[in-house]
């Protein structure tokens, strides 16, 4: 996945003619919602009155980073209000984008703000586990069973679950329903039995790919300048949010029975199927991770545009 990102990111400063594999984003979307609803097992039902405190701990983190990152959107980068607030809200890209327009924010800064997020979460998050925790990411044995080992008849159900899933998703007018539904139904034939297996290793590894190309790709047709602006603002509000993600992990992990690794992935506001992978390619729990995740998006998207009627509110207030 990293590798793939960083192609296209290069290949997007120096003007190559590339372009990302949008058709195909629907299927990389429903491969990873199938993975990632896999690992909701029926034994995590024993584990998941545990992971409450650390759930609930995190709204507290979301609020902390919004009080942080836009600000630092408002003074630093000179963002008008709603383009600072949308920008450093860490929600969902799409999600931040499109509520962010429809109050009057800078559709285009959003966007470039939360891809630089994005990018540089998984990045920096992934280099601190290779070089300082030493495991080995580029392991594909993590990533998940071979197509040849699988039942034929899970296979079929797999199939199933996913384009179910996906017109679920889209019926139910989810946040990111490419995504969440084939999650949810994933979760709900694992977690009832009815399959073991989650989808095969090959069709995992090519997802990350299309991914990473997908990601790297935000950036083409964007000035190599306006992403280089973006990347380094991006770098010092990523910096901010990882320094409360680390705080967070180091003064938690014990009290809620985790590991350090695991908060740290679980509270870095990457987004949900990027810090999910990296989270398979560690042999982490897929479940609690993605659980977290969920929660952030979620919540922002249901809080951001509420609260964002006070905070402009009280912003006209201090202009009179």
């Amino acid at each position: 996945m990293l590798g793939a990102m960083f192609a296209n990111i290069i290949a997007s400063l120096i003007r190559l003619p590339v372009a990302g594999p949008n058709r195909l984003r629907p299927l990389v979307a429903i491969v990873i919602g199938v993975m990632l609803g896999s690992s909701f097992t029926p034994a995590l039902f024993d584990h998941i009155t545990l992971w409450a405190p650390s759930l609930i701990l995190m709204v507290v983190y979301l609020v902390a980073a919004a009080l942080l990152v836009v600000p630092f959107y408002r003074k630093i980068a000179g963002f008008d209000l709603s383009t600072a607030y949308f920008a450093g809200m860490p929600g969902g890209l799409m999600e931040m984008m499109i509520i962010g327009k429809d109050v009057g924010a800078d559709e285009r800064s959003i966007i470039l703000a939360h891809t630089a997020r994005i990018v540089l979460v998984v990045t920096l998050v992934a280099i601190w586990f290779r070089v300082v925790q030493d495991i080995d990411l580029s392991d594909r044995s993590q990533f998940g069973i071979p197509f040849s080992e699988i039942p034929e008849h899970e296979l079929i159900i797999l199939a199933i679950v996913g384009a179910f899933g996906y017109f679920l998703g889209r019926f139910l007018r989810l946040p990111a329903p490419m995504l969440l539904g084939p999650i949810i139904v994933s979760a709900a034939v694992h977690s009832l039995g009815i399959i073991h297996n989650p989808p095969p290793r090959e069709l995992v590894i090519i997802a990350q790919i299309f991914l990473g190309t997908i990601v790297g790709c935000r950036f083409v047709g964007t000035e190599p300048k306006a992403i280089l602006r973006a990347i380094g603002l991006g770098l010092g509000a990523t910096t901010l949010m990882l320094i409360l993600t680390f705080s967070f992990a180091f003064a938690f992990y014990q009290m809620f029975g985790q590991t350090i690794e695991q908060l740290v992935l679980a509270y870095s506001p990457g987004g949900l199927a990027e810090m999910s992978l990296v989270a398979l390619a560690m042999n982490a729990d897929i479940a609690y991770v993605a659980s977290h995740h969920l929660l952030r998006i979620s919540f922002v998207m249901m809080m951001a545009p509420i609260l964002f009627k006070f905070v402009s509110r009280a912003d006209n207030d201090l202009k009179k």
